[in-house]
This record gives structure tokens, C-alpha cells and sequence, in this order.
């Protein structure tokens, strides 16, 4: 790496002559998620001084979410941390004691995690029957065997054939579908039972992948990414004590919150001599509420920047304040991506990034908690799985508005009950969470209990005492749970879209570093079992894990980049 120095010759970087002026470079960061914490932390630890994160909502942690009521810590969004070999997430909770008080149920170690390993899962029909233990564990098995087909495309690079469509949803259906009526030993009513499961089986997995179907997720690319080795864990007392922990050593400063931005200016060194380049917007455009600090476009009082000076990068907020900067890290949702790329980066994306975000999937996966009273499930339940009989022979898990309710997968029983009372969770994805979150509270707790006192046959189950429920779908500055590898795309659209800006178009290789976009891993983000910019040792052998940011590589080469022209800083990360 070169020093500040010998790179402020380069006539095609005109960042390196701003920071020979300044000395530090300003890096901006904005999103106070757990991306966007884990960078600032590692900046500020390698001698960096002019950092800021903008963080839009009121609170640090992105999508964790974790709801304290009497005693127990609910989570609305991270959960569980997935695996332990050489995770960092974990190691971070377990050296600071946050594991002390998890019990040995609650390190499930199977595919499908559960909060708690203990007990069966329970899995009625609509006609208010469970169905047998044994055809249950026969179906699992055989769709168990079937799901690692699905792994086995992009890792042996078998080929796709036609009629699965590169569909995950498609070729899992139909192939679990032959198997069941090819079997010469089961009865048509066990055929048809088994037929049902399937769909349930296919929500289930929708919602770990916050899809809005399975149909939806890249068959070639499934296998890309891979569960980390080593049991799930939760975190008792809150998800939120591992971002308070990464937030630890950031001066208070440094974060400002309510602080949503309109736009990034960049490759500003190259455009103009100094001072934004910003556009007056017109009436038309959905940005237009400007808030108390002039209008948009114009330079409020207090802006940060000397004239003499050139930044390559401004950041517009939308209270108008412009934030002059010489690297801007975005760590934003890529369902705000899909939302506002057009208007959130003057100039325009390149061409690549734009596909990029096209091709990527995001999807909304909510939780439903409803505490009851008294459980009216047996002590060896620990979920209750909701299986439609009318569904044997359904190739679609999309519903009508009205029917939004049969997306419900099912509900988990939260363990132990000492800790967190007799509460449900239930689960839900997809264009059907969307409707559900328009509906209030109430419509949706008489609609889950209609649906327990169907699926077990119990008229008397009382309405819960209270429902807590995420919106992550609507809320503006998420738009969606976390991403996944939609049909047409695969892990190289990832990269792509976090490659820094700006290169040259002959090589595609960064220049001046002024904008690294760190979006979404491929799983929900606070959920991801990585923290980017810190311990990339972690990634250099199994770079494509199902629960890893993979964008973490290309913010570590970032970071490291920064720290060569700051000639007292650390080496490394």
C-alpha cells in the first residue's frame, strides 16, 4: 500500500490531493446498523478523527429490535446467532457473558432453528388434526434429502435443467411431489397429507429466506452460501447488547440520529473546482418536503466545508444540511436501494451496480408474539405448524389480501416459560406480511386465534392478553427483512453493487475510494453472523456463507485503503 504521500501524484485520484491538504480524511457512514457500526468502530480504533454516522431513525441497531416487556426481551428482528466456528458475532456475546444464561435447549443445532431444541414440533391440519409423528419424520426426511439436491447446483455445477425454471420453490416442489407419489408403500391418505406438507415446508423456508415465495429464489445460485458449523444461539438478555457493545468507544459525537439523507453526491473533485454539485429539485420529486433548512439544493448556514477546499463527495440530508466528505460508506437496506437509487445518487450508478440491485431479492419476514394467559399447548409442544389439506396440489404461495392470514407458517413457543411467560411466535412472509402490517392489532389477534382454535381443534382458546409485531416491509428506511439471490442472479451481484466508487471503466478496479455501498448479506442483516471491516481472517477460506456478509471483504479492502494514507494509524484490521 502507498502512503499518503507517494499516491497524491495520481492524476486520476483526486481524493489523495484533499486529504495532503487536511491531513485525516472525513469519512461519512451512513446507516447505524450493524455494518455501519462494526466500520465506524474499526475506523476510529485505527487513529481515524473526522468520522460521522448518520443514522435516519431514532435509535442505533438497524434491524435489531429488541422490546423489553416486564421481564422478558423480546426481538423483533435479530434473533439467533447462527453457528459459532469461528463466528464473530459469537465470540463477541461470549466473552462478554451474554451466553451465561442461555439453556442447553435453547442451542438448537438443526437446519431450521427453533428456540428451543427440546420438545416436537406439533403440525395440525385445517380439519383441526395432528398429523402422526411418523409420517411427519418420514416427509422431513425425504424433503431433507431433497433440500440438499438444491445445494448441490452451484456447488458440483450441475446444470439447471428447463422445467425447474432455476426455481428453488419449482424444483423442490416437483421433486418432493414425484417422490411422495412414486412411493408404492404409503396409502392415499398419507399421499395426500404428505402433498400438503409440502407448501407448509415451502413457507417455512420463504421465511428464512425473506422471500416472498421460494418460486422466487435462484436455484443455481442456492448453494452459494452455507450455514457457519456450530449451534444457534440466543442472546437472553437482547440482541441490542451486541450493538451496544459494537457501539462501545464511539463517542457520542459521532452518531447523529434522526438524521435521513436525500442524496450522495459523488465523484464531486472531478465535476466541479470546489463546493457542491447540486441540483435545485424539481416540484415533482418525492424528496420535495425540505424541512426547515432552505430549500433543497441551496447551502444552509453551518455547512462543512472551507470553499478553498475540494471534496470529492457531499451528503444532502433531508433537513438540507450538506456534509462535505472525502469517503462515504452506505450501509442502507437494499430495499431502500431498489426504492430510491435513482434519486439517492447524483451522478447516476453505474450500469452494473443499477443490475445489480434489480437482480437482488428482498422480501419482508415478520414476527407475530401473542402471550396468553394460561398455555393451552402440552409441555412437550415447542411450535405448531399450520398445514392447509387444500393445499396438496398448490404450485403458487401467493393468497388473495383477505386470506393474508394463510402465509402463517406457524408458531414457535418461546422457552422457557420462567423467562419469557406463554408466549407465541409466529411467523409470516411476503407480500402477505405487507397486508398484514396494514391491518391493527386487534384484527390481527382475532385472526391468529381463529387460526389456533381451527388448527387444534380447540373452540376455547382466549384471545391473547397482548401482540407484539414487526413491520419491516413498511418501514421506510428498511423496506424489506433482509435479501436473498433472487432467480437470475447469484453472489457476483453482491460484490458487484460493493465495489467502491469510483473506477475506471477499463478495469472496473476503485480510484479514489470515495463510496463504498455495504447493503444487505444475504440473510437479515443484524442476524448475519459477521461484523464487516473487523477479523477478515474469517472470510478468506469460506467467503460464501449463508449467514456472513459478503460484502465484508470488499469493506475491509476499503477500510484498509483509508488507513495507508493516514500515516499514524494502525496497521491492519
Amino acid at each position: 500500500m502507498q502512503s499518503c504521500e507517494s499516491s497524491g501524484d495520481s492524476a486520476d485520484d483526486p481524493l489523495s490531493r484533499g486529504l495532503r491538504r487536511r491531513g485525516q480524511p472525513r469519512v461519512v457512514v451512513i446507516g447505524a446498523g450493524l455494518a455501519g457500526l462494526a466500520a465506524a468502530k474499526a475506523l476510529l480504533e485505527q487513529g481515524f478523527t473526522d468520522v460521522t454516522v448518520l443514522e435516519a431513525s431514532s435509535h442505533i441497531g438497524g434491524r435489531v429490535q429488541s422490546v423489553k416487556l416486564g421481564h422478558a426481551t423480546f426481538e423483533l428482528g435479530a434473533t439467533w446467532i447462527h453457528g459459532s466456528h469461528g463466528n464473530p458475532i459469537y465470540h463477541l456475546a461470549e466473552a462478554n457473558g451474554l451466553l451465561e444464561e442461555t439453556t442447553d435447549g435453547e442451542r438448537s443445532v438443526g437446519r431450521i432453528s427453533l428456540y428451543s431444541k427440546n420438545g416436537v414440533a406439533c403440525y395440525l391440519t385445517n380439519h383441526g388434526h395432528r398429523i402422526p409423528k411418523d409420517v411427519v419424520e418420514e416427509f422431513s426426511d425425504l424433503y431433507n434429502e431433497v433440500y440438499n439436491l438444491t445445494q448441490e447446483f452451484f456447488r458440483h455445477d450441475k446444470p439447471v435443467n428447463a422445467e425447474s425454471q432455476n426455481s428453488v420453490g419449482v424444483f423442490t416442489r416437483e421433486e418432493v411431489r414425484n417422490r411422495i407419489r412414486d412411493d408404492p408403500d404409503d396409502p392415499e391418505a398419507t399421499k395426500r397429507l404428505k402433498l400438503a406438507m409440502i407448501q407448509q415446508y415451502l413457507k417455512v423456508e420463504s421465511c428464512e429466506s425473506s422471500s416472498h415465495s421460494m418460486d422466487e429464489v435462484s436455484l443455481s445460485a442456492f448453494g452459494e452460501w452455507t450455514e457457519i458449523p456450530g449451534a444457534h444461539h440466543i442472546i437472553p438478555s437482547g440482541f441490542m447488547r451486541i450493538v451496544e457493545l459494537l457501539a462501545e468507544g464511539i463517542p457520542a459525537h459521532v452518531i447523529q440520529l434522526g438524521k435521513p439523507v436525500r442524496c450522495v453526491h459523488w465523484d464531486q473533485a472531478s465535476a466541479r473546482p470546489r463546493g457542491p454539485e447540486i441540483e435545485p429539485r424539481g416540484e415533482g420529486d418525492h424528496n420535495q418536503d425540505t424541512g426547515e433548512g432552505g430549500q433543497a439544493g441551496e447551502e444552509p448556514p453551518g455547512s462543512r466545508w472551507d470553499e478553498e477546499e475540494q471534496w470529492p463527495v457531499v451528503v444532502e440530508c433531508e433537513d438540507c444540511e450538506l456534509i462535505p466528505a472525502d469517503h462515504v460508506i452506505v450501509t442502507v437496506s437494499l430495499g431502500v436501494l431498489k426504492r430510491q437509487y435513482t434519486s439517492f445518487f447524483r451522478p447516476g450508478l453505474p450500469t452494473e451496480k443499477v443490475a445489480a440491485i434489480h437482480r437482488l431479492g428482498i422480501g419482508t419476514t415478520d414476527k407475530i408474539f401473542l402471550e396468553f394467559e394460561e398455555p393451552f399447548w402440552g409441555p412437550e409442544c415447542n411450535s405448531l405448524q399450520f398445514v392447509w389439506e387444500d393445499e396438496a396440489e398448490s404450485r403458487t404461495l401467493t393468497y388473495p389480501p383477505e386470506l393474508w392470514y394463510r402465509k402463517i407458517c406457524g408458531f414457535d413457543v418461546l422457552y422457557p416459560p420462567e423467562r419469557y411467560g406463554h408466549v407465541l411466535s409466529g411467523w409470516i412472509c411476503g407480500e402477505e406480511a405487507l397486508v398484514m402490517e396494514k391491518c391493527d392489532d386487534e384484527a390481527v389477534a382475532e385472526i391468529c386465534t381463529e387460526m389456533l382454535r381451527q388448527f387444534t381443534g380447540n373452540p376455547n382458546i382466549p384471545k391473547p392478553r397482548r401482540i407484539l409485531r414487526s413491520a419491516w416491509g413498511s418501514n421506510p428506511y428498511f423496506r424489506g427483512s433482509y435479501s436473498y439471490t433472487q432467480v437470475g442472479s447469484s453472489g457476483a451481484d453482491v460484490e458487484k453493487l460493493a465495489k467502491p466508487l469510483p473506477y475506471t471503466e477499463s478495469s472496473k478496479t476503485a480510484v479514489g475510494l470515495e463510496l463504498l455501498a455495504s447493503s444487505d448479506p444475504p440473510a437479515l442483516a443484524s442476524e448475519s453472523a459477521g461484523i464487516p471491516g473487523i477479523r477478515p481472517h474469517v472470510w478468506t477460506e469460506e467467503f460464501s456463507k449463508r449467514y456472513v456478509f459478503a460484502l465484508s471483504i470488499n469493506m475491509f479492502f476499503f477500510l484498509s485503503q483509508l488507513l495507508a494514507q493516514v500515516p499514524d494509524s494502525k496497521q491492519g484490521l
